[in-house]
């Protein structure tokens, strides 16, 4: 059960600043004339962020005739409120953590001067840098016909948006999703910030809660404690990051504690309320068999706890499309239960990434356009959470390799043992490969810039690489990813038996 979310104000629309008017002005222009429908179009794609331009773009730029709908802003959640203005400020605050560390590189800093004002100016120009990419005057000159407003399925094979209907011969669902609340007594009645609008403040919250210790919990948590809120991080789970292995979380968890952030795991939410102007959170805790009760109190809360599938008002059922609370139901080949129809991105998927999203929407266009016949369960899709240092992973975890059968074996290279990480003092950190007698089967990395390392394994994985490919590549000296190469090598190095050892003695004595 999810609560309705209250927010402080609309995506992009509390700052009418210039960035932020060019960024509107790009993806959803004021003065947008809605095209007239011509004909059967043979792809129509509902929803306008990465999942549905990756389909319309690619099916128009193969001379398709497309019809794109989009209800709110182009470019969707990653350019407006997600990917995009999150890792611009998080890039703010690592330069913030670099300052803090330099006296251990003998730089001395008088002071570390933050203008979060700046900071988020900064991030609405950059956004707006990056939304001519996805404009719908670009997307209009593809030869894309783009209608503003909701959709909705009329029958099996016609999408009707406003007063337009259009008619199509393939159709893409790529709606997205958006943030939950979690059922906790009051919160409905607060103005707590979501990811969809903690990007329009201009003032920095002196003390801010934030409900949820996943990816989007923990990066926001670190960027606001390095900028100065006092941050507290609130969740019913005992440790942060819980799909990632547990001492990459804890990695990130000593970072985020040198932060002066403050957590408390393992908590039940009893209750949120206004109190002389502070969200006060009663908090409940079970302790050797007893229940303890607490509360924090804070100038502004943010909920990161979840999302969900944009399914409402579609009208599915006209179009015989199944769906459930996780999202539209599909077969391995995005397909829908209306063959006419398919799907792509977090509408319908687990992964809930943009590059899941454009991968899928590749297989969409191959699969809906040309009868491909590809499967989205042989994509390789690796995530990363944007902490400092990153945690990069792809494939099985190490719980899930410890209950496989007894061919999955594990190389760990600490940071420790690398000498570009020992010269950045970047030694908290780790490169985990698991295989199976040598065949890449997943990954994690825990370092600076795991996100940018961890592409090596996915190709690796994706092409039936080895450890030993890893090993025999040459990687560039120094740098943080010749611990990849050091996994390789230590895979070498196991492989030699003692029956193998035995064999090689002898023949060095043979000729000595």
């Amino acid at each position: 059960m999810t609560v309705g979310l209250r927010r402080q104000s609309s995506p992009n629309e509390a700052h009418p600043d210039d960035a932020t008017a060019a960024v509107r002005a790009l993806v959803h222009p004021a003065d947008w004339s809605t095209p007239e429908p011509v004909g059967r179009y043979d792809l129509v794609v509902l929803g306008g962020g990465t999942a549905g331009l990756v389909s319309a773009m690619g099916a128009a730029g193969l001379g398709a005739r497309v019809a794109l709908v989009e209800r709110h802003l182009l470019g969707g959640d990653c350019l407006n409120t997600g990917c995009v203005p999150s890792k611009a400020i998080i890039r703010s605050a690592r330069a913030i953590g670099e300052l803090r560390r330099a006296a251990a590189l003998g730089v001395t800093a008088p002071s570390v001067d933050i203008d979060f004002g700046a900071v988020m100016r900064r991030m609405r120009e950059r956004r707006a840098s990056i939304a001519v990419n996805d404009s719908a005057e670009r997307v209009r000159r593809a030869g894309i016909d783009v209608f503003f407003g909701s959709a909705r399925f009329a029958d099996t094979e016609t999408v009707v948006v406003g007063n337009s209907r259009l008619r199509f011969r393939r159709a893409v669902i790529a709606t997205g999703g958006r943030p939950v609340a979690p059922p906790v007594p009051g919160l409905d009645g607060v103005s707590y910030l979501t990811n969809e609008t903690i990007f329009d403040l201009t003032v920095l919250p002196k003390r801010l809660l934030i409900i949820g210790a996943g990816p989007i919990g923990c990066e926001l948590a670190q960027a606001f404690a390095r900028f100065g809120s006092t941050v507290t991080v609130l969740d019913q789970s005992h440790e942060i990051l819980p799909r990632e292995d547990a001492d990459a979380a804890a990695v990130v968890r000593r970072s985020m504690l040198r932060d002066g952030i403050h957590f408390e795991l393992g908590v039940r939410l009893d209750r949120v309320d206004h109190v002389d102007g502070d969200v006060l959170v009663q908090l409940l805790r079970s302790v050797a068999g007893r229940t303890e009760a607490s509360s924090v109190s804070g100038d502004a809360i943010l909920v990161a706890a979840g999302r969900a599938p944009n399914l409402e008002d579609l009208h599915l059922d006209a179009a015989g499309i199944q769906s459930s609370k996780q999202g539209v139901v599909v077969t391995d080949r995005l397909q829908t239960s209306n063959p006419r129809v398919y799907a792509s991105g977090d509408v319908c998927s687990v992964f809930k990434f943009t590059h899941a999203a454009d991968a899928m929407s590749r297989i969409v266009l191959q699969n809906a356009l040309f009868f491909g016949r590809r499967k989205a369960s042989a994509l390789v899709i690796p995530w990363v959470t944007y902490t400092d240092p990153e945690v990069a992973h792809v494939g099985v975890s190490l719980a899930e390799a410890a209950q496989a059968d007894s061919r999955l074996a594990t190389v760990t290279v600490q940071l420790c043992e690398v000498d570009r990480a020992i010269v950045d003092d970047e030694t908290d950190g780790f490169v985990r490969v698991h295989h199976e007698r040598g065949r890449l089967r997943g990954c994690t990395i825990v370092a600076p810039h795991a996100g940018e390392m961890i592409g090596e394994v996915v190709y690796a994985m994706g092409h039936g690489g080895t450890l030993a490919d890893l090993s025999a590549t040459v990687h560039p000296y120094p740098t943080q990813a010749e611990a990849l190469r050091k996994a390789g090598d230590a895979y070498r190095r196991q492989s030699l038996t003692p029956g193998v050892k035995r064999w090689f003695e002898r023949y060095f004595r043979w000729t000595r």
